[in-house]
């Protein structure tokens, strides 16, 4: 069994004449590995306007797993890890490492004859709760997001994600905060109890807004409100906490376990939302599971990209004892995304299974690779930041 990285392609995807900003909609980067035996496996990195920058990433992480025994990712991660001098704090650097990590799994589950999850520790949850994300482009006002919400609820989930906020930014007006009330009011009241609300705050607010934000929306029972301060102010998370019980998800920003513990350890967060895409792959989120596991926290894993990142942030969610939620942005991609992978999991009912086939379990369409290659970045659109849902960023 020949085991050495033989090929590695970097791919850009697109669709030309139709991109718009929001990443889960235009670009995503694929990486193909290739050992010496014609084994093939494939990896998935961010691309939230730094494309370029994180594909140019994927080159640098190239020259170091080229010609590498593909099943010592350990010692694979480990070593870009010692040449990557930011590497704990460059997120382009850390996410071009996890597609190769993803890949390499990919490519040790086809030899070995087994899904991931298997190698992982074995399947403990039998199917994956999923909640809506991408549903609500377009809405601004109460009756457009209920009107969006019911149709959301017709496909099978019993949870869904947004952002109410609007243009609010970094301060809430007094009728962003009205505004954002009525949202969550007009939901709660026309789906009733059952069907729980995820709130996407989107890192957009200082600790005071946030504050603000998060005690008006208290009396709707928020699931978790993501995110409700800037990234960089932790110690406004511990602020927050003392004034607003809804629980603070947090986590597709954080990079590795290490960072994971820290917001862990010190009670700054109740939910923790990994990206496999961007935290060092499948096994370092594991790792992370773990942690959180200790001290009693769930794992509701970011998954805004693309098919390959699904599949293989599925695998860790079929391991994890504290699994609690997953994100979906599938039911809403262009049909050019939904076809990559012609099979290997399913969305039904508000719910995702895997197909148990060896490795990431999925099969990509070559000719989706073909026909949407692309190179440059994505769209820019100087009225909506992107990572908005689109047509939302409006008062």
């Amino acid at each position: 069994m020949d085991s050495k990285i033989s090929s590695v392609e970097i791919l850009e995807l697109g669709e030309k004449g139709r991109e718009i900003s929001s990443p889960w909609s235009s670009t995503i980067l694929l990486v193909r590995l290739t050992t010496s035996d014609g084994t093939v496996g494939y990896g998935e990195a961010p691309t939230t306007l730094m494309t370029l920058p994180v594909k140019e990433s994927l080159r640098e992480v190239e020259r170091v797993f080229s010609g590498k025994n593909v099943f010592n990712v350990e010692r694979n991660v480990k070593e870009f890890y010692k040449h990557s001098f930011y590497l704990s704090k460059s997120m382009e650097a850390t996410s071009a490492l996890s597609a190769f990590e993803i890949a390499s799994w990919d490519i040790i589950g086809k030899k070995l004859g087994a899904p991931i999850y298997d190698l992982m520790g074995g399947q403990i949850n039998d199917r994956i709760r999923a909640y809506a994300n991408g549903w609500y482009s377009n809405c601004v006002t109460p009756e457009d997001f209920l009107n969006k919400a019911k149709q959301v609820v017709k496909m099978g989930f019993t949870a869904m994600k947004f952002d109410p906020f609007g243009n609010n930014f970094d301060s809430i007006s007094k009728k962003g905060l009205r505004n954002a009330v009525a949202i969550v009011e007009k939901l709660r009241d026309g789906l009733g109890d059952d069907v729980d609300l995820l709130i996407e705050t989107h890192g957009r607010f200082s600790t005071r807004a946030a504050i603000e934000a998060g005690r008006a929306l208290e009396e709707f029972n928020p699931f978790f409100m993501e995110e409700p301060v800037h990234p960089e102010l932790e110690v406004g998370l511990a602020e927050f906490k003392r004034y607003v019980s809804i629980p603070v998800a947090l986590g597709e920003r954080l990079l590795n376990k290490t960072d994971f513990a820290r917001y862990i350890s010190e009670g700054l967060v109740d939910v923790i939302q990994p990206d496999l895409t961007n935290s060092l792959g499948i096994l370092e989120n594991k790792k992370t599971a773990a942690i959180a596991e200790a001290f009693g926290v769930p794992v509701a894993f970011h998954n805004a990209f693309g098919p390959i990142q699904t599949a293989a942030t599925l695998n860790v969610d079929y391991t994890i004892p504290n699994f609690l939620i997953q994100e979906s942005f599938e039911a809403f991609w262009p049909d050019w995304k939904k076809n990559l992978v012609k099979s290997g999991y399913k969305l039904e009912n508000g719910y995702f299974t895997l197909s148990g086939r060896p490795g990431l379990g999925i099969e990509v369409d070559e000719k989706i690779i073909e026909s949407h290659k692309v190179d440059g970045m994505e769209p820019f659109d100087e009225n909506e930041p992107p990572w908005v849902v689109s047509g939302t960023y409006k008062e």
